[in-house]
């Protein structure tokens, strides 16, 4: 009887400090783990009381904000590591879901047909399916498992690499069909197309690639329905050739910042001005980062395999950045506008914070406007999701004024927008999930707040792949031609040598 009445005290015991833990604690806000803002609680009405509107919001706030909810969720996952199941063979049935924290990487089925064509014509410089990729690390094969959420993670601890399957077969042609859209609005304005592929594209074991579809099929079908006159930036194979080098966050669902360095070198490549090098920008790092995957998948190995996250600064050119922010709902609906306000671009955070890739304009819920101190009569407009954050700051030595807007918080009309900023060149930088979802926010900003009739100001300067631009000190090596006009002509004949000291050039 003694024994019983021990187990009863501590059963008792146990079951009250829960109540006065769930009860009497401060209780959670922010959850560092999922990364966003917990439910906040409902405020009282008799109208709310009576219609039941207000105990469901209560019990869904109760519910929502636990205390210590990061520990014990973290406790959770420290429990369920047991229950992990390796991927052996390829006969495993497996489902993957796209994360629903994050609405730009879920997959919105297009409503047309999305298979693609049988003999797609595919754009200069498009890769196939086929084409081989560097493979990093041989050995994930034998590590590869599936959490409970559906994230594919790969590698051991602590090295592991959280991806998120792709699911998209073929589709494209709804995103297409808006980028030609914005050519026929601005005719005169230079529009650009660049897709960027996801991790799972260049590091999935092949043993786990029944479970996942190839991203090409997607990359290729959208770049093959785009107008003559718009001009696709081809990634596919420039990060396939780096693959071996840290292009894509480990513990993150975007790329690296050393991945967008080297999507923003093509793209100025295809744009004809100033192709940035690494040795323009100071690095930074962020050490013991872990992103969005840890939360995604609730998988602790991602906690136990933090990276550094390392960015980089623009030298040699001087910039102010302009925003205007956002307030969103719950629903990332826009709520509210502040006034334009100047702030820093870049945002440097502690070592271990989760929210590193916010590096770059403090995150999306912004219009970020940069001008910069060069002069070549070119602002670039990038239409993009969080990949595209990454992008700007690589621009700033080659565009006058770079804008940047997310095609999730955008309440102005795009045509007054184009027109009132003299804007000469637009890219679409998103990732694939978000191209296959079909674009159709970027078609709504041509029309919301009503229609408008596009004034051109500028016409914008055609590319001109073989432009020079280079620091006052620094060197240039001609691969082909090379014709730079300034008062006068200088022409270079094939792997002769540039080298600039002190603003003079000298040929070699």
């Amino acid at each position: 009887m003694k024994k019983y009445l021990t187990y009863i005290i501590a059963i008792v015991t146990l079951f009250a400090a829960f109540v006065g833990v769930f009860n009497f604690f401060p209780r959670s806000e922010y959850s560092e783990l999922e990364r966003r803002e917990l439910t906040k609680r409902p405020a009282f009405s008799f109208r709310a009381l009576t219609s039941g509107e207000y105990t469901k919001a209560v019990s869904s706030w109760y519910s929502d904000t636990e205390p210590f909810r990061d520990l014990f969720m973290t406790i959770s996952m420290e429990v369920r590591k047991a229950r992990e199941l390796n991927l052996r063979g390829t006969d495993n049935h497996v489902t993957f879901i796209a994360a629903e924290q994050d609405p730009e990487l879920t997959l919105s089925e297009p409503s047309e047909d999305i298979v693609a064509p049988v003999n797609p014509i595919l754009p200069k410089d498009s890769v196939a399916p086929s084409t081989p990729v560097p493979d990093p690390n041989p050995d994930l094969d034998e590590r590869a498992k599936i959490t409970n959420n559906g994230i594919f993670i790969v590698g051991k601890t602590p090295e592991v690499r959280a991806m998120m399957a792709y699911l998209g077969k073929g589709g494209g042609k709804n995103y297409a069909a808006v980028v030609n859209l914005y050519k026929e609005t601005f005719p005169d304005v230079n529009i650009f197309c660049m897709i960027i592929p996801t991790a799972v594209e260049y590091y999935c074991p092949p043993r786990a690639k029944t479970a996942t579809f190839p991203e090409t099929a997607t990359i290729d079908t959208l770049y093959a329905h785009l107008r003559p006159d718009v001009l696709p930036v081809p990634l596919w194979q420039v990060m396939a050739s780096h693959a071996d080098e840290p292009i894509y966050l480990r513990t993150d669902h975007h790329w690296s910042p050393l991945g967008a360095f080297y999507a923003a070198q093509q793209f100025c490549r295809v744009a004809g001005v100033h192709v940035p090098q690494l040795s323009e920008f100071e690095q930074h790092v962020t050490h013991r980062f872990v992103g969005s995957m840890y939360g995604f998948s609730q998988d602790i190995s991602v906690k136990h395999s933090p990276e550094d996250f390392v960015y980089y600064t623009p030298l040699g050119v001087t910039y102010n950045t302009t925003y205007i922010v956002y307030d969103v709902d719950s629903l990332y609906q826009v709520v509210g506008e502040h006034r334009p306000y100047q702030g820093e671009f870049f945002h440097h955070f502690r070592d271990g914070d989760s929210r590193a890739y916010c590096t770059f304009m403090g995150g999306d819920t912004k219009i970020a406007k940069v001008q910069t101190s060069t002069r070549n009569g070119r602002r670039v407009l990038i239409l993009k999701d969080s990949f595209g954050n990454a992008l700007p700051g690589y621009l700033f030595g080659s565009f006058e004024e770079v804008h940047v807007v997310d095609g999730r918080y955008f309440t102005k009309n795009m045509v007054d927008y184009v027109s009132q900023n003299a804007i000469t060149d637009i890219v679409f930088a998103n990732n694939v999930f978000k191209a296959y979802a079909g674009g159709r926010q970027y078609r709504r900003f041509l029309t919301q707040q009503g229609t408008r009739t596009y004034t051109p100001r500028v016409t914008a300067p055609a590319p001109q792949p073989d432009t020079l631009s280079v620091a006052s000190s620094g060197t240039v090596f001609v691969q082909d031609s090379l014709r730079v006009s300034a008062n006068d002509t200088l022409r270079a004949d094939s792997h002769d040598t540039l080298t600039v000291k002190n603003n003079k050039l000298n040929m070699e």
